[in-house]
């Protein structure tokens, strides 16, 4: 059963600008979404973390948190060596999507300096 569906969009060229200020990326990405945008260079970096960015948000909109729900951080996106993005929940987002025994869905995409990211997460019980 559907508990909730997100979208979100986001813009490289925004992120590009964001991703010069340490706070911001300190604030906002896990050390292991760190690494990964490190392992990309040139827009193929602010293209990962804008759509990195519209997950955590699609994701809290399919929450139904809206921002604040969870910290940025406890929303990991990564992406498996088939190149499917997945979550890596941590903290407080980990222990309620355990307790509302929710399975997230991720689809990410983006062109033309846009990112956009879809989630679904799957109540089952």
């Amino acid at each position: 059963m559907i508990f909730g569906i997100g979208t979100d969009l986001c813009a490289a060229d925004r992120m590009a600008a964001k991703l010069q200020k340490p706070a911001f990326v300190q604030r906002v990405f896990s050390p292991a979404e760190q690494a990964l945008l490190n392992e990309r260079g040139g827009t193929h970096r602010a293209e990962t973390a804008a759509a990195n960015f519209a997950a955590k948000e699609a994701f809290l909109k399919a929450a139904g948190t809206g921002l604040g729900g969870f910290a940025l951080t406890d929303l990991t996106v990564l992406r498996k060596e088939s190149g499917a993005p997945y979550f890596v929940l941590t903290g407080p987002a980990a222990e309620w999507t355990a307790a509302n025994a929710l399975t997230p869905h991720l689809s990410l995409t983006h062109e033309n300096g846009l990112a956009c990211a879809f989630v679904i997460l799957e109540q089952n019980k």
